[in-house]
């Protein structure tokens, strides 16, 4: 995978996206708008209400982030309110979001890393109104190395993580790439897919794979010492039974 300069600010990575808005009525540049809505996830903001009300709490750092346009008053710098914000990430996707971050996080050193441990894991998100509208499942890589999440895909509900996890694969250095998963992704195309790109794999084995688990514990079984002697706990006399319902002797 080929990176990036390290030197790339978020701003010139958004400004690679394609503005899906119509250039007639255009008001914020489009890199602008996104770097504020990072800049203020970054500060706390969960919802685009909270993202609305950080622009216009630090209206002073509008033009430090590209919206230099003044109110008519010219008192203050114009950002965008709730329904703008709406409006453009509706247009422009959550894929193309994220495909952007992830280039971001990748160029600051973590492909240049010869070796890295990612850990892949997913998680729904709280959804709203009850079931009316669940909330979304994503599956993650977290880079321990950089304490951070290096890329992130939706999972579709006709799918799995499984699934998922191999175009994930797909956007991620392979080579000097150490991934942990649960058992989930123990499965024969996931693990080949890394080894073909250079990685490793430390993936969890559980009773749903009841063959390959019996081969592990075959594996690592009692140990036995190679001058024939009696291995460590063997021949000593038993202890008392202390499981459940019996009487120590």
């Amino acid at each position: 995978m080929s990176t990036e300069s390290t030197s790339r600010s978020l701003y010139e990575v958004f400004c690679e996206i394609p503005d899906p808005r119509h250039r007639r009525g255009t008001v914020y540049p489009l890199a602008a708008v996104l770097t504020l809505i990072a800049t203020a996830m970054l500060c706390g903001a969960r919802s685009l209400a909270a993202v609305a009300q950080w622009g216009h709490d630090y209206n002073d750092l509008a033009p430090l982030l590209g919206l230099s346009r003044k109110t008519r008053d010219g008192r203050r710098y114009r950002t965008p309110c709730i329904s703008e914000l709406h409006t453009l990430l509706a247009a422009l996707g959550a894929a193309t979001f994220e495909a952007a971050l992830t280039r971001w996080i990748l160029a600051q050193g973590v492909a240049d890393l010869e070796q890295r441990v990612v850990a892949i894991d997913g998680k729904t998100l709280r959804g709203t109104q009850g079931h009316q509208l669940p909330g979304v499942h994503l599956l993650a890589a977290y880079c321990l190395d950089v304490e951070a999440v290096v890329a992130q895909l939706r999972v579709p509900g006709e799918t799995n993580e499984h699934k998922t996890a191999l175009e994930l694969l797909k956007i991620l250095p392979l080579k000097g790439t150490l991934f942990t998963g649960d058992a989930a992704f123990t499965q024969r195309d996931f693990c080949e897919a890394v080894i073909e790109g250079g990685g490793d794999y430390f993936l969890t084995v559980k009773e749903n794979q009841p063959t390959l688990e019996a081969d592990i514990r075959a594996a690592f079984g009692p140990a036995f010492s190679p001058s024939g002697a009696t291995p460590a706990g063997r021949g000593r006399r038993p202890g008392p039974d202390l499981r459940q319902g019996a009487r120590p002797a």
